[in-house]
């Protein structure tokens, strides 16, 4: 990101750090660890970005010369866009306008649903998820689920992919990666579902070709008997009278090897990362049980949402429980990078050519949904960043 850049994004973060400082000597159940934070030996964050976002930003994703986007899913009808653009002073304005972000059903194609997740390719090019929800549940729209090649030079939209050969009536696609190299066009998703059930979908970018993988599989599985603590308090969700209940959420996070044969991912609730290869995912004469066969548990790694890699493969973990960045070495070895309580609700990376990690604080776990109707969510909402010593994957 070019300093000029930075300098405006920078705009009024001073007085939000302040402001964050100051809440830290209070008892407050968001900030009475903060103190005791400092003192432990994963490093500190650098504010990077206080995003005036009007809902909650899950996504994020940084262009080499330094533009910033972020994505808002549409939990429910109110959130008012779904992709935005953070300009001078924080302010996010909608990308690529305020027409594009109306969830508009009679121009599925055209139309913005529920962006959770877009990503840059090598040459720049944005490629956005849109899981074709206006409401964050049913069934995906019609001609809704989609993924979009936009140039931001020209901010425009290049080409629309539909997914709707690879989704469900209960799909929930959430996150994204595509790899594009010499002879190589790819795109692979997961698809957490709104129950039980997750998936992984494959989308070969030239053809448009669509498979859907390890559907129902144990590892894309919202897993049985978990809670989510995220500042000191578990994760419920309550409705009415009902008694309070954990989330579902199969195949969340995802992330490629530098070398792009193997794709890490998790469930949202789910305690344990898996990789599977990808040279499978595509190809019609591979079956879904050699894919399944395919498929690694890799172990213990706490509850995240998104996850990336470097070029070294070590996997980075947003490890929601802790407000912290946590990092698995290819030896297996986690280790704690850094912590910060401002980072709430640790959802997605980005790393930057200049080796800077960010990610952003969604406060997902303030919304309605998980208070018992009252909204909690804080803005600006905080995008963080620590340094790192390798470049991108």
């Amino acid at each position: 990101m070019d300093l000029d850049r930075r300098t405006l994004l920078a705009s009024g973060l001073v007085t939000l750090a302040a402001t964050q400082a100051a809440a830290a000597d209070t008892a407050s159940p968001a900030t009475a660890g903060a103190k005791a934070a400092a003192s432990r030996p994963a490093g500190g964050m650098e504010l990077a970005i206080a995003a005036k976002a009007a809902s909650a930003p899950t996504g994020l994703a940084i262009s080499r010369g330094g533009r910033v986007f972020v994505m808002m899913p549409r939990f429910d009808d109110k959130v008012p866009i779904t992709l935005g653009e953070v300009v001078a002073g924080g302010e996010v304005v909608p990308y690529p306008d305020a027409a594009a972000n109306r969830p508009d059903r009679s121009r599925p194609q055209a139309a913005l649903f529920h962006v959770p997740n877009g990503v840059f390719d090598r040459d720049d090019t944005l490629w956005l998820l849109d899981a074709g929800l206006p409401e964050g549940k049913g069934a995906p729209v019609p001609g809704g689920a989609k993924l979009l090649q936009v140039d931001i030079r020209e901010n425009r939209i290049l080409r629309v992919i539909p997914l709707d050969s690879g989704i469900t009536p209960t799909s929930s696609l959430n996150d994204l990666r595509v790899d594009i190299r010499d002879g190589y066009r790819r795109a692979y998703i997961t698809d957490q579902g709104q129950g039980d059930e997750g998936a992984i979908l494959a989308v070969d970018l030239a053809t448009g070709q669509v498979a859907r993988r390890l559907d129902g599989h144990a590892s894309t599985k919202s897993q049985k008997g978990i809670v989510k603590f995220v500042e000191r308090r578990p994760v419920m969700l309550t409705k009415g009278d009902a008694p309070p209940q954990s989330p579902k959420g199969g195949a969340n996070g995802i992330a490629l090897s530098p070398d792009g044969k193997r794709l890490y991912y998790a469930p949202l609730m789910g305690r344990r990362l898996y990789a599977v290869d990808t040279a499978g995912l595509l190809d019609p004469t591979v079956t879904d049980a050699e894919v399944a066969a395919s498929v690694q548990d890799l172990g213990e790694k706490g509850m995240t949402g998104g996850l990336t890699t470097d070029s070294k493969d070590r996997v980075y973990l947003s490890l929601q429980e802790h407000n912290a960045v946590g990092r698995r070495n290819p030896d297996g070895t986690i280790e704690v990078i850094a912590s910060d309580e401002r980072l709430i609700w640790a959802d997605t990376f980005w790393i930057t050519p200049d080796r800077w990690l960010y990610i952003s604080a969604s406060q997902v776990n303030r919304r309605p949904e998980f208070n018992g109707g009252r909204d909690l969510q804080e803005p600006p909402y905080a995008i963080l960043r620590v340094r790192i010593d390798a470049d991108p994957a």
